[in-house]
Protein backbone atom coordinates (compact mmCIF):
# COMPACT_ATOMS: atom_id res chain seq x y z
CA UNK A 1 0.00 0.00 0.00
CA UNK A 2 0.94 3.49 -0.62
CA UNK A 3 1.92 6.20 2.05
CA UNK A 4 0.40 9.20 2.25
CA UNK A 5 3.28 10.99 1.99
CA UNK A 6 3.62 8.77 -1.45
CA UNK A 7 0.06 9.75 -2.34
CA UNK A 8 0.62 13.12 -1.78
CA UNK A 9 3.91 12.78 -4.33
CA UNK A 10 2.25 11.17 -7.18
CA UNK A 11 -0.86 14.07 -6.96
CA UNK A 12 1.88 16.73 -7.40
CA UNK A 13 3.91 15.07 -9.91
CA UNK A 14 0.54 14.44 -12.00
CA UNK A 15 -0.24 18.51 -11.70
CA UNK A 16 3.20 18.93 -12.28
CA UNK A 17 3.32 17.46 -15.46
CA UNK A 18 -0.18 18.32 -16.04
CA UNK A 19 0.49 22.07 -15.92
CA UNK A 20 3.60 21.41 -18.05
CA UNK A 21 1.05 19.89 -21.01
CA UNK A 22 -0.75 22.96 -20.71
CA UNK A 23 2.14 25.38 -21.27
CA UNK A 24 3.78 22.86 -23.74
CA UNK A 25 0.30 24.37 -26.30
CA UNK A 26 0.59 27.89 -24.68
CA UNK A 27 4.34 28.36 -25.45
CA UNK A 28 5.92 25.80 -26.86
CA UNK A 29 8.79 23.11 -25.07
CA UNK A 30 11.24 25.78 -25.48
CA UNK A 31 9.53 28.60 -23.03
CA UNK A 32 8.81 25.63 -20.59
CA UNK A 33 9.44 27.20 -17.42
CA UNK A 34 9.36 25.67 -13.95
CA UNK A 35 8.39 29.00 -12.32
CA UNK A 36 5.40 29.39 -14.55
CA UNK A 37 4.80 25.69 -14.03
CA UNK A 38 4.84 26.71 -9.82
CA UNK A 39 2.29 29.81 -10.38
CA UNK A 40 0.09 27.76 -12.23
CA UNK A 41 -0.39 25.14 -9.86
CA UNK A 42 0.16 27.74 -6.76
CA UNK A 43 3.09 26.19 -5.47
CA UNK A 44 5.95 28.41 -4.36
CA UNK A 45 9.15 27.87 -6.87
CA UNK A 46 10.67 25.68 -4.19
CA UNK A 47 8.43 23.36 -3.86
CA UNK A 48 8.24 22.57 -7.50
CA UNK A 49 11.97 22.23 -7.68
CA UNK A 50 11.83 19.25 -4.79
CA UNK A 51 10.16 17.06 -7.58
CA UNK A 52 11.48 18.40 -10.67
CA UNK A 53 14.70 19.82 -10.41
CA UNK A 54 15.25 21.68 -13.46
CA UNK A 55 13.69 22.71 -16.88
CA UNK A 56 15.26 19.94 -18.36
CA UNK A 57 14.21 17.15 -15.63
CA UNK A 58 10.84 18.74 -16.35
CA UNK A 59 10.76 18.26 -20.31
CA UNK A 60 12.69 14.48 -19.73
CA UNK A 61 9.19 13.21 -17.53
CA UNK A 62 7.36 14.99 -20.10
CA UNK A 63 8.55 13.17 -22.87
CA UNK A 64 8.14 9.69 -20.76
CA UNK A 65 4.92 10.44 -20.05
CA UNK A 66 4.00 11.14 -23.68
CA UNK A 67 6.10 8.17 -25.41
CA UNK A 68 3.92 5.95 -22.79
CA UNK A 69 1.25 7.13 -23.37
CA UNK A 70 1.13 6.79 -27.04
CA UNK A 71 2.87 3.50 -26.74
CA UNK A 72 0.14 2.36 -24.66
CA UNK A 73 -2.94 3.72 -27.53
CA UNK A 74 -0.94 1.52 -30.07
CA UNK A 75 -0.44 -1.26 -28.00
CA UNK A 76 -4.04 -1.42 -26.63
CA UNK A 77 -5.17 -1.28 -30.31
CA UNK A 78 -2.72 -4.30 -31.53
CA UNK A 79 -5.08 -7.37 -31.08
CA UNK A 80 -3.18 -10.66 -31.66
CA UNK A 81 -5.80 -12.56 -32.34
CA UNK A 82 -6.27 -10.65 -35.80
CA UNK A 83 -4.35 -11.48 -38.58
CA UNK A 84 -0.87 -9.48 -38.98
CA UNK A 85 -2.42 -6.82 -41.77
CA UNK A 86 -5.58 -6.43 -39.69
CA UNK A 87 -3.05 -5.68 -36.75
CA UNK A 88 -0.92 -3.37 -38.72
CA UNK A 89 -2.97 -1.36 -39.96
CA UNK A 90 -5.16 -1.02 -36.49
CA UNK A 91 -1.51 0.01 -35.29
CA UNK A 92 -0.44 2.59 -37.68
CA UNK A 93 -4.14 4.22 -37.17
CA UNK A 94 -3.75 4.78 -33.45
CA UNK A 95 -0.46 6.29 -34.08
CA UNK A 96 -2.14 9.05 -36.45
CA UNK A 97 -5.24 9.43 -33.82
CA UNK A 98 -2.75 9.91 -30.93
CA UNK A 99 -0.99 12.74 -33.24
CA UNK A 100 -4.48 14.05 -33.68
CA UNK A 101 -5.58 13.97 -31.04
CA UNK A 102 -2.59 15.70 -28.93
CA UNK A 103 -0.79 17.64 -31.88
CA UNK A 104 1.25 19.26 -29.20
CA UNK A 105 2.70 16.14 -27.26
CA UNK A 106 3.45 14.77 -30.94
CA UNK A 107 4.99 18.06 -32.33
CA UNK A 108 7.72 17.69 -28.83
CA UNK A 109 8.33 13.51 -29.66
CA UNK A 110 8.97 13.73 -33.17
CA UNK A 111 8.97 18.11 -33.85
CA UNK A 112 11.75 20.33 -33.85
CA UNK A 113 14.47 19.35 -31.21
CA UNK A 114 14.48 21.65 -27.78
CA UNK A 115 17.31 24.75 -28.11
CA UNK A 116 19.85 23.56 -25.72
CA UNK A 117 17.83 19.87 -24.73
CA UNK A 118 19.12 16.73 -24.82
CA UNK A 119 17.44 13.34 -24.67
CA UNK A 120 18.73 11.26 -21.98
CA UNK A 121 19.29 7.40 -22.09
CA UNK A 122 15.99 7.66 -19.70
CA UNK A 123 13.54 8.07 -22.80
CA UNK A 124 14.78 5.42 -24.82
CA UNK A 125 12.62 2.80 -23.81
CA UNK A 126 9.35 4.67 -23.63
CA UNK A 127 10.02 5.60 -27.52
CA UNK A 128 10.48 2.09 -28.13
CA UNK A 129 6.71 0.99 -26.85
CA UNK A 130 4.85 1.88 -30.47
CA UNK A 131 7.80 0.77 -32.45
CA UNK A 132 7.65 -2.73 -30.67
CA UNK A 133 3.99 -3.32 -31.45
CA UNK A 134 5.05 -2.55 -35.65
CA UNK A 135 8.30 -4.75 -35.34
CA UNK A 136 5.94 -7.72 -33.09
CA UNK A 137 3.42 -7.63 -35.63
CA UNK A 138 6.22 -8.77 -38.71
CA UNK A 139 7.43 -11.34 -36.17
CA UNK A 140 3.99 -12.87 -35.45
CA UNK A 141 3.33 -13.29 -39.08
CA UNK A 142 6.77 -14.56 -39.99
CA UNK A 143 6.31 -17.15 -36.77
CA UNK A 144 3.38 -18.69 -38.10
CA UNK A 145 4.76 -18.74 -41.75
CA UNK A 146 8.22 -19.60 -41.56
CA UNK A 147 10.51 -19.94 -44.19
CA UNK A 148 13.93 -21.91 -45.00
CA UNK A 149 15.62 -18.58 -44.99
CA UNK A 150 17.70 -19.83 -47.90
CA UNK A 151 19.42 -16.37 -49.82
CA UNK A 152 18.53 -14.62 -46.64
CA UNK A 153 20.51 -11.97 -46.40
CA UNK A 154 23.20 -11.03 -43.76
CA UNK A 155 24.96 -7.43 -43.81
CA UNK A 156 22.56 -5.85 -41.76
CA UNK A 157 24.69 -2.70 -40.22
CA UNK A 158 25.37 -4.53 -36.52
CA UNK A 159 23.82 -1.42 -34.86
CA UNK A 160 20.46 -2.04 -36.58
CA UNK A 161 20.11 -5.58 -35.71
CA UNK A 162 20.68 -4.76 -31.93
CA UNK A 163 18.32 -1.97 -31.76
CA UNK A 164 15.82 -4.61 -32.96
CA UNK A 165 16.94 -6.86 -30.40
CA UNK A 166 16.68 -4.62 -27.71
CA UNK A 167 13.34 -3.87 -29.28
CA UNK A 168 11.63 -7.07 -29.20
CA UNK A 169 14.42 -9.45 -27.80
CA UNK A 170 16.64 -12.19 -28.72
CA UNK A 171 14.59 -14.84 -29.85
CA UNK A 172 12.19 -12.72 -31.83
CA UNK A 173 14.64 -10.89 -33.75
CA UNK A 174 16.50 -14.02 -35.36
CA UNK A 175 13.42 -15.18 -37.31
CA UNK A 176 13.66 -12.04 -39.23
CA UNK A 177 16.11 -12.00 -42.07
CA UNK A 178 18.45 -8.46 -42.55
CA UNK A 179 16.05 -8.03 -45.48
CA UNK A 180 13.15 -7.92 -43.51
CA UNK A 181 14.77 -5.84 -40.54
CA UNK A 182 15.45 -3.33 -43.27
CA UNK A 183 12.05 -3.50 -44.67
CA UNK A 184 10.53 -3.14 -41.48
CA UNK A 185 12.50 -0.29 -40.05
CA UNK A 186 11.98 1.64 -43.27
CA UNK A 187 7.99 0.86 -43.17
CA UNK A 188 8.78 2.12 -39.22
CA UNK A 189 10.58 5.45 -40.55
CA UNK A 190 7.40 5.85 -43.40
CA UNK A 191 4.75 5.97 -41.37
CA UNK A 192 5.34 8.42 -38.69
CA UNK A 193 7.30 10.47 -41.66
CA UNK A 194 3.43 10.25 -42.81
CA UNK A 195 1.66 11.12 -39.56
CA UNK A 196 4.44 13.78 -39.26
CA UNK A 197 3.70 15.14 -42.71
CA UNK A 198 0.09 14.95 -42.06
CA UNK A 199 0.46 16.65 -38.85
CA UNK A 200 2.48 19.50 -39.58
CA UNK A 201 0.37 20.28 -42.90
CA UNK A 202 3.21 19.38 -45.55
CA UNK A 203 0.29 17.16 -47.41
CA UNK A 204 -2.02 19.89 -48.43
CA UNK A 205 -1.67 20.18 -51.87
CA UNK A 206 -0.53 16.74 -52.51
CA UNK A 207 -3.84 15.09 -52.29
CA UNK A 208 -7.13 15.80 -52.07
CA UNK A 209 -8.26 12.93 -49.85
CA UNK A 210 -5.73 12.61 -46.90
CA UNK A 211 -7.18 9.51 -45.08
CA UNK A 212 -7.52 7.84 -48.32
CA UNK A 213 -3.99 8.46 -49.17
CA UNK A 214 -2.58 7.32 -45.94
CA UNK A 215 -5.12 4.31 -45.91
CA UNK A 216 -3.59 3.39 -49.26
CA UNK A 217 0.22 3.93 -47.78
CA UNK A 218 -0.22 1.59 -44.41
CA UNK A 219 -1.77 -0.69 -47.14
CA UNK A 220 1.57 -0.86 -49.29
CA UNK A 221 3.41 -1.15 -46.71
CA UNK A 222 1.80 -4.38 -45.27
CA UNK A 223 2.51 -4.85 -49.34
CA UNK A 224 6.26 -4.73 -48.90
CA UNK A 225 6.15 -6.53 -45.49
CA UNK A 226 4.32 -9.43 -47.00
CA UNK A 227 2.19 -9.59 -44.23
CA UNK A 228 -0.93 -11.83 -43.95
CA UNK A 229 -4.13 -10.40 -44.11
CA UNK A 230 -7.21 -8.91 -46.26
CA UNK A 231 -6.49 -5.94 -47.99
CA UNK A 232 -8.66 -2.42 -47.67
CA UNK A 233 -10.21 -3.92 -51.20
CA UNK A 234 -11.27 -7.38 -49.39
CA UNK A 235 -8.52 -9.32 -51.07
CA UNK A 236 -6.85 -11.78 -49.63
CA UNK A 237 -3.18 -10.43 -48.84
CA UNK A 238 -2.16 -14.12 -47.76
CA UNK A 239 1.52 -14.67 -49.41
Amino acid sequence: MTTTRERARDELTAEILASARRQLAEVGPAALSLRAVARDIGKVSSAVYRYVASRDDLLTALIVACYDELGAAVEAADRPEESPRTRWRAACAAIRDWSAAHPHEYALLYGSPVPGYSAPRDTVGPATRPTAVLVRIVVDDRLARPRDGSGARTDLYEPVRAFVRETIGEASAAVLDDDLVERTLSAWITVFGAVSFDRFGHLVGVTADTDRYLERLVEDLADGLELSGTDVSGSSATR
